[in-house]
């Protein structure tokens, strides 16, 4: 094993995760995929807890059982008993394992609850690297500055709000938006929270490549080597080859990679290992140019232009298109870089529940 690779024990207090999101997201519900690839850009996760009253959450507790997580079951209690009874849980393990496995450098708690603060102020006396994973909503305000790191749930690649608001049906502004265009399909090309995608195509790994370079470049303090990246491939997807997409190595895929523009190598400090990067604009403004344009149409032919089912208008005009081929984790994130470079603006509108896109000039 690499010497200089974080080791991370994850411990979810699954109830208030799962609450969090349901009364703070809309109804979202909780996937631990994106937390999972989140912290693969970070290290590897040898060990995964999740603590609740499982027959609360039956569904739930099967696609947890396929992202290999330990299920610990806390009886139904009446009230802060049951409550307290999966704290004190999480805490003790969390706790014995800090003392038992040292070469654990990392503990990530997924909760919202201040009552964990005592434990991340424990973990980082004894010399671990604590991150908090928790819903913005229901996290309270003493919890994210006693971590090394917070992650946001809803901030995380991967996760679409907006996506989960309209698949629960809206009142009639929604009804009015869903009579003006389709339902947006599922994105054919991202993963999905259970399997991996079967279509082994160029384009998909250009996205995966290029999401996953980006994520590296945010969490990493120093240049994203090329073997740093095939790590991460291989902890988002254990199953990852290269070959399964016509190369014979990684670094030829690389360089296939570089010469489409999608991303840029360069020499590194260890021969072989040469440094990643996505390109300067890589390729983004373009595609911020064909969102305008897309927008701008519409406008002009009278739509009102949401969020949702824009992708489709925007593929119709580039088939193939996807955010994620420019280190985007979703369209939201995507059409949000794409304001903050002044070619579109969006705004809130509460009775789509949905956000307004209109093209700058």
């Amino acid at each position: 094993m690499d010497p200089e690779e974080e080791r991370i024990a994850l411990f979810l207090d699954f109830e208030n995760l799962a609450i969090g999101a349901r009364d703070h997201l809309r109804g979202t519900k909780f996937d631990l995929r994106p937390v999972l690839d989140a912290l693969a850009e970070r290290g590897r996760v040898i060990a995964r807890k999740a603590y609740a009253d499982w027959s609360y959450f039956d569904e739930d507790r099967r696609r947890l059982t396929r992202h290999q997580v330990e299920l610990v079951e806390i009886p139904q209690k009446m009230g802060a008993s049951r409550k307290n009874a999966a704290d004190l849980k999480l805490t003790v393990d969390a706790l014995e394992m800090a003392f038992e496995r040292e070469f654990v450098t990392t503990f990530v708690i997924g909760t919202g609850d201040s009552d964990f603060t005592p434990l991340v102020h424990k973990l980082r006396e004894l010399n671990k690297r604590v991150i908090g994973v928790g819903i913005e909503g229901s996290t309270s305000a003493m919890l994210p500055p006693a971590c090394d790191e917070f992650l946001f749930y809803e901030a995380l690649e991967g996760v679409d709000v907006a996506s989960a608001r309209r698949r629960r049906g809206r009142g009639s502004g929604g009804e009015r938006a869903k009579a003006e265009r389709p339902e947006e399909p599922t994105d054919g090309e991202e993963l999905t929270e259970d399997q991996v995608p079967t279509d082994r195509s160029v384009e998909q790994v250009e996205a995966l490549i290029a999401q996953t370079v980006a994520g590296l470049e945010r969490s990493s303090a120093g240049a994203v080597l090329a073997s740093s990246v095939k790590r991460a491939l291989l902890r988002k997807d254990p199953t990852f080859s290269e070959a399964d997409y016509g190369f014979r190595a990684f670094g030829e895929l690389l360089r296939h990679l570089a010469d489409r523009n999608v991303v840029e190598i360069s020499q590194g400090t260890a021969k072989g290992d040469p440094e990643v990067s996505l390109p300067a604009h890589g390729g983004e403004t373009d595609a911020f140019a064909l969102l305008r344009k897309v927008v701008s149409d519409l406008q002009a032919g009278g739509a009102t232009v949401l969020l949702s089912g824009l992708k489709n208008q925007v593929r119709k005009s580039r088939p193939g298109f996807s955010e994620k081929k420019y280190g985007y984790g979703g369209f939201l994130q995507f059409c949000k870089a794409a304001e903050t470079q002044g070619f579109v603006t969006l705004e809130w509108d509460a009775e789509a529940e949905d956000y307004l896109l209109t093209a700058s000039a």
